[in-house]
């Protein structure tokens, strides 16, 4: 199953230099009943884009707690053993949960199939988007706005072989 792991860059830096993503149980995001029922598409590509979207949204969310971190969001897609990921199914239709998987052990960082970051012409857009969500959330429709700016920026695909570039470890 690919899973996409949310992360901001010094997550990202945290997982290149100790080898792992995350130690489990970690959320990540991926293509579940319930997200193909909200998504109403059979195809794969977009169901999967779709959890690489949700998954960038919860990097928006790690970026609220760390202030000190560049303002670019990140997401890992990583290929685990179907077992290794599961849905809880008390929330499968929460729309905050949309997608979500509980990934129960460690994952190589080696396993990854590719990182997702921002460019850095998203920044200034990304900041706002994290200051506006605490309104978004309680449904102002202004704050909603920002958020969908940030949202508007497409993630670029890395290879994980430019990880020590993207955290500043690259010659």
């Amino acid at each position: 199953m690919r899973v996409y792991v949310p992360l901001t860059l010094s997550g990202l830096a945290e997982a290149h230099k100790t080898g792992e993503l995350g130690t489990g149980p970690f959320v990540a995001y991926a293509v579940t009943p319930a997200l193909r029922e909200w998504y109403l598409s059979d195809d794969i590509e977009e169901l999967e884009y779709a959890a690489l979207n949700r998954a960038a949204l919860a990097s928006l969310r790690l970026l609220a707690g760390e202030r000190d971190t560049a303002r670019r969001r990140v997401v890992v897609a990583v290929d685990v053993p179907d077992r290794a990921a599961a849905a809880d199914p008390d929330r499968g239709l929460d729309p905050v949960a949309l997608g979500e998987v509980r990934v129960s052990g460690a994952v190589p960082l080696a396993k990854a199939a590719a990182v997702h970051v921002d460019a850095d012409d998203a920044e200034e857009d990304v900041s706002a988007a994290v200051r506006a969500l605490g309104a978004a959330d309680h449904g102002d429709d202004d704050a909603q706005f920002v958020l969908d700016g940030a949202e508007d920026h497409e993630l670029l695909w890395f290879a994980t072989q430019e990880i020590p570039n993207l955290v500043g470890l690259g010659d």
